[in-house]
């Protein structure tokens, strides 16, 4: 869009009056926002009991597993009715509807991927329990909205109207929190394939980036799509179970804290409840009717994304024209005139290569997803809630398929495991010779699939835990994955779990919020031993040795208030970029240095420099850090984090939609995950831990949960951001089960009747 286009549309939206300039809501109490809540001529079959704590948390009691559907769907809609909205026209590709012609491109994309398709299958064929499961929650979502008298501030400042969900909107809301994080891995690498070296890179980053420890067993367009996929994915997290033995409890405890993007409102809600198929509490996806994290009476499950191989591009360039269909969509679009954009699918998935944001040049290519043709996530979901021990829970997944998870579980008898909740194209394991596989070999096309019940599992280890952080759980005779986290988070969680013979809660805590990063003292001990080598020492600036005196110093934890991260990360910057420069030059370093195991290539890469080039990329290096390092005290003051609303980043009015910037602990792969970018500047983190859990099995009310921000999704309302000083303390607030804990718990009780 040309700046005259845009500017017209600009003045246009201030002459109209435009509603993006309205205010904030006014200060809001609980008792004003509960007073809100429908109680009475409900379609409920008998009374529904709501307790709520001050933190605007609900416990919900019903006589009848369809009333509790509908209550669930009255609670999802009543704290988070502005962000569903929002997320389910994401999820659609209707995002123009909101914010005008600026974002066609990405509704473009949006509708290839189609996270909608196999909606309609998996509806029919979907378990008659599930599919009222669902009908009910989705009624109690329309009968909110239909009858609140105030809506979220989004429907003013999107121009949103009342619209009915439906079974197929949650199903798809699903699916784009199960969106596969390899398409973001393949984004990347599309930029480097036309290097003349690419064969040679292709094997290296899928080497490297396959070589994960095992849990078990022996700014650009381009950009936006990738941040927008990457926020909502369920693509980190760390989780771990310690068996009864290992615990001084007397129980199994299990730790969960998923790992999302950094925004307003958070991505989860918490929840719990009691029917008479149903007793759980946890964090719920807001519009989705299943607890995702958390327990039951007799079990606990949490999960990371397993980073599956879960789909392949191929080239489809040999394909007849016939082979590839053609459909017209209409995307309307907000303050301009609608457009209509052409969607290709052939038989092994839609033509991904035209979606804008990419601007591939090549080739069509098409995206082969297993989320397009496998998969009932809520069936699984409803029945891990009811289940009773390791064989329900691993018979749950049987048609579990996207986003894949490597499932922690716990039980109160003291047992503990893992399974891989997924379902995994049969293809040969071997790395193919690119990622992009050619449509006329048929060595690549996929010959069915496995599901959970046919892939690794484990049961009470001998080692007394389980744990998984996005590695590998366990090789298979079938490709697991390609790209696995680097393996910081697996490793110390590990050292963590082995160093003492019993754990509490307090152990469970301080590894949820440990911030040691032992990629970051590997590169750093890289560094010091070549400064040495080459007697570097002696020829730097004052400032730069005062750097290298804290870089030697440092113990590796990213703590807010030290300076020994801000000297080796000023350091990095630098270090990274020159290495990442050197090996594919300036326009690829972006691409090249946003892989998860990069440190591990970079060690390598500085390993391979001569001594000349490294004396030189050193020197300035550490004097470039010396002329920043006064500019930043502590780690705190350098890394920030900021709680915003994705209006933050719009033009005029983003200010009133940023919550707080503060000092923040961790780094892009300590446990207290807070993800950056390498800079030498203030910055934010975007994504990371922004949610906790802790359970022990031996007591039913001992369960601690925590958002980062709060509850409510409405905007100034008291529970928006009440959170947040617990966070920063590190506090949990607990979720009790038992009925008279929950009496005891609840500060307002509300009776829903028919």
């Amino acid at each position: 869009m040309t700046a005259p286009r845009i500017a017209a549309l600009a003045l246009t939206a201030l002459l109209m009056g435009c509603s993006v300039l309205r205010p904030l809501p006014d200060k809001t109490t609980l008792e004003e926002r509960l007073a809100a809540f429908p109680t009475e001529g409900l379609p409920l079959k008998a009374a529904v009991t709501v307790d709520w704590n001050d933190n605007h948390i609900p416990f919900i009691t019903a006589q009848h597993d369809d009333d509790l559907a509908f209550a669930l769907g009255l609670v999802h809609a009543h704290l988070r009715l502005g962000q569903m909205e929002v997320l389910r026209r994401v999820a659609a590709g209707r995002i123009s509807e909101m914010a005008g012609p600026l974002t066609v491109d990405i509704d473009h994309a949006l509708r290839i991927l189609n996270f909608g398709r196999g909606a309609e299958r998996t509806l029919a064929e979907m378990p008659a329990a599930t599919r009222k499961w669902i009908d009910r929650f989705v009624q109690g979502i329309n009968y909110y909205q239909s009858t609140a008298k105030e809506l979220p501030h989004e429907y003013r400042i999107f121009g949103l109207e009342r619209e009915p969900w439906t079974a197929r909107d949650v199903l798809t809301v699903g699916r784009i929190a199960g969106t596969d994080v390899n398409w973001l891995v393949y984004f990347r690498l599309l930029k480097l394939r036309k290097r003349k070296d690419w064969p040679q890179l292709w094997q290296r980053l899928a080497t490297v980036g396959g070589d994960s420890m095992l849990s078990f067993g022996s700014e650009d367009r381009a950009g936006r799509l990738e941040r927008l996929l990457g926020a909502a994915a369920r693509s980190g997290s760390n989780s771990w179970a310690v068996a009864a033995r290992r615990s001084a409890t007397g129980g199994a405890l299990i730790a969960n804290d998923p790992h999302l993007g950094i925004m307003m409102p958070n991505l989860w809600l918490l929840a719990g409840f009691r029917s008479p198929g149903f007793h759980a509490v946890g964090m719920m996806i807001p519009g989705v009717p299943f607890v995702a994290v958390g327990r039951n009476a007799d079990i606990a499950w949490g999960g990371t994304n397993m980073r599956a191989a879960s789909s392949d591009l191929y080239d489809v360039s040999a394909l007849p024209p016939s082979a590839i269909r053609s459909r017209t969509e209409e995307i309307k679009v907000r303050w301009w005139a609608d457009s209509t954009v052409q969607v290709r699918e052939t038989s092994l998935g839609p033509v991904i290569s035209d979606a804008p944001p990419l601007e591939w040049k090549g080739g069509p290519l098409a995206l082969r997803w297993v989320g397009h043709e496998r998969g009932d996530e809520i069936t699984a979901m409803v029945k891990v809630m009811k289940a009773r021990n390791f064989e329900d829970f691993r018979r749950a997944f049987a048609n579990f398929a996207v986003s894949a998870q490597n499932m922690i579980y716990a039980d109160r008898y003291g047992n503990i495991g893992q399974v891989m909740a997924t379902v995994l194209p049969i293809r040969p394991k071997r790395l193919p010779p690119d990622f992009i596989l050619d449509v006329s070999d048929d060595t690549w096309r996929w010959k069915g699939f496995l599901n959970v019940l046919q892939l690794p599992s484990i049961y009470n280890p001998t080692a007394g835990f389980v744990a998984s952080a996005n590695n590998k759980p366990a090789e298979a005779t079938v490709p697991i994955g390609r790209f696995f986290s680097a393996d910081d988070r697996i490793v110390r969680i590990g050292q963590m779990l082995s160093a003492r013979e019993k754990h509490a809660m307090a152990d469970m805590k301080a590894i949820q919020l440990d911030v040691y990063m032992a990629s970051s003292v590997a590169v750093r001990d890289a560094i010091l031993r070549r400064v040495e080598t080459l007697g570097l020492a002696e020829t730097l600036s004052p400032q730069g040795a005062a750097v290298l005196t804290l870089m030697r110093d440092w113990d590796g934890h990213y703590r807010a208030a030290d300076r020994g991260p801000v000297a080796f990360e000023l350091v990095y910057r630098h270090f990274s970029q020159f290495l990442a420069e050197r090996k594919v030059g300036e326009d690829h370093a972006e691409a090249y240095g946003g892989f998860s195991r990069i440190k591990r290539m970079l060690i390598e890469d500085f390993a391979a420099l001569d001594d000349g080039a490294a004396a030189g990329m050193l020197r300035a290096a550490f004097d470039a850090a010396g002329e920043r390092l006064g500019d930043f005290p502590a780690w705190g003051d350098m890394h920030r984090l900021s709680l915003a609303h994705p209006l933050s980043f719009a033009p005029l009015i983003g200010d009133r939609y940023r919550f707080g910037d503060r000092p923040a602990d961790g780094s892009s792969d300590t446990l207290m995950k807070t993800a950056h970018s390498p800079s030498d500047e203030r910055h934010n983190t975007r994504y990371g831990q922004q949610a906790r859990h802790l359970s022990d099995m031996a007591d039913m009310d001992d369960n601690r949960f925590l958002l980062l921000g709060g509850q409510d999704g409405w905007f100034n309302s008291s529970t928006a951001l009440d959170q947040v000083p617990l966070w920063q303390r590190g506090d949990y607030i607990r979720l009790p089960m038992r009925a008279e804990s929950v009496n005891a718990w609840r500060t307002r009780t509300m009776r829903l009747t028919p």
